[in-house]
């Protein structure tokens, strides 16, 4: 489904709620699930989203000379395999100030403080000049984002010439034989395992209905069109579940 920029409501999960109050909303999630988050992406993908977030790094092509925003980087797994690829600087940024402390614990106990800067910041609303990045990123927090076609937006503007947007996130899956046993997994195990680990059942419900509500692949490579990326292409993964799009600034 494409984002509902022009109205005054807008999907939180499968509800709808005041354009001005779903940030918020997502805030809460966030700020409960933080600690116990990279337990449940675990638990949720059955560890596959680490095999998911190296080929989206890959597909990035880190080298030295080239800079990384990382947006909704949340607790750093992208800024991390960027860094020890051989990436260049990295400005690691989330709008939840509890998923950044996160992150940044993470990154000091790894020896990698001093290649990535961490920054609250709204993917919607850049504090960055016109053409300073090389690279932008996003996994799996487009979905969380209000405005998606402001996020594509500011992506495009912050990137340098010939600089390089990516986005990872849960997508359509593309296997019918294999949609009445993901639909179970996503409504009945999802929230369940939420409310066993994280003692948090509504936080998990939400993010099982957000994945649902996000555009599918030919939608979201055509917000990106729209946005001004050009050579737009998107590669599946897990048979859709997951999908990387990616574009360029010309």
């Amino acid at each position: 489904m494409a984002d509902t920029s022009s109205t005054d409501t807008v999907d939180f999960g499968f509800s709808k709620v005041a354009r001005a109050q779903k940030s918020q909303r997502v805030r809460a999630v966030f700020d409960s699930v933080a600690r116990r988050y990279d337990v449940m992406n675990d638990l949720m993908s059955l560890g596959v989203h680490r095999l998911w977030k190296r080929e989206f790094v890959g597909m990035m092509d880190p080298r030295p000379h080239l800079t990384l925003l990382d947006l909704a980087g949340g607790t750093g797994d992208i800024s991390f395999h960027w860094h020890q690829r051989g990436g260049g600087p990295v400005l690691l940024t989330d709008i939840n100030e509890q998923m950044l402390g996160v992150g940044r614990s993470r990154a000091e106990t790894r020896g990698l403080i001093g290649g990535i800067s961490f920054a609250v910041t709204d993917a919607e609303a850049l504090p960055l000049a016109d053409g300073t990045v090389d690279r932008v990123s996003i996994a799996f927090g487009l979905r969380n984002c209000t405005d998606k076609d402001k996020v594509l937006s500011e992506a495009l503007r912050v990137l340098k010439p010939g600089g390089r947007f990516f986005c990872l996130e849960f997508s359509k899956l593309q296997v019918a034989v294999a949609a009445p046993l993901y639909e179970r997994w996503s409504f009945a195990a999802l929230p369940a395992i939420g409310a066993w680990v994280a003692d948090d059942r509504e936080s998990y419900q939400y993010l099982a209905e957000s994945i649902r509500m996000f555009p599918d692949q030919e939608t979201l490579a055509g917000m990106m069109r729209r946005a001004g990326f050009g050579h737009v292409a998107f590669r599946n993964l897990t048979g859709g579940i997951a999908a990387i799009h990616s574009g360029w600034r010309l």
